[in-house]
């Protein structure tokens, strides 16, 4: 029982570090178009969040590229594993139920834990394209979104 613990909790780990470095070799991409002489932060910390129990035998990752044009958004859904957004381009207005909705900026991070009503995502902007990396944490096959019928997310507001 215990050497199974012990997996486990290294199978997560591995997990969160290949999201880690996955991460910020989006962000070194992007950081590479710095004027040459300015100094560059190698790894900075952008979010650190607790996961749920997870069930280590079948961990799996899905990074996804979401890109959102000027005024667009996506109609409400609700992701079945933990979520961590990275905002690649422009500026995303989110907000999962019971949360209050945020805008994040190009470099913000966020978190949303598996199965919340994504009641807003859309382009904060409408002129400009918008464009985010979703890295999902899942410990079984799932699909990376489920669309929420827009009755059942409006009973509880």
């Amino acid at each position: 029982m215990q050497a199974t613990a012990k997996i486990n909790r290294a199978r997560k780990k591995l997990c969160w570090d290949a999201l880690l470095l996955a991460m910020l070799a989006v962000q070194a991409g992007f950081a590479q178009s710095a004027p040459p002489n300015t100094p560059k932060e190698r790894a900075r910390v952008v979010l650190s969040t607790p996961l749920p129990a997870l069930e280590g035998n079948h961990l799996k990752t899905i990074l996804v590229e979401v890109n959102y044009g000027p005024g667009e958004s996506s109609p409400p859904h609700s992701h079945p594993c933990a979520v961590v957004g990275y905002v690649v381009e422009g500026r995303l207005r989110t907000q999962v139920e019971g949360e209050p909705e945020r805008v994040y900026e190009a470099g913000s991070s966020f978190y949303e834990p598996p199965n919340g009503v994504h009641a807003v995502s859309a382009n904060a902007s409408t002129t400009k394209p918008a464009k985010l990396v979703a890295y999902f944490v899942c410990d079984r096959d799932a699909p990376f979104s489920v669309d929420v019928p827009a009755h059942a997310h409006s009973k509880g507001n």
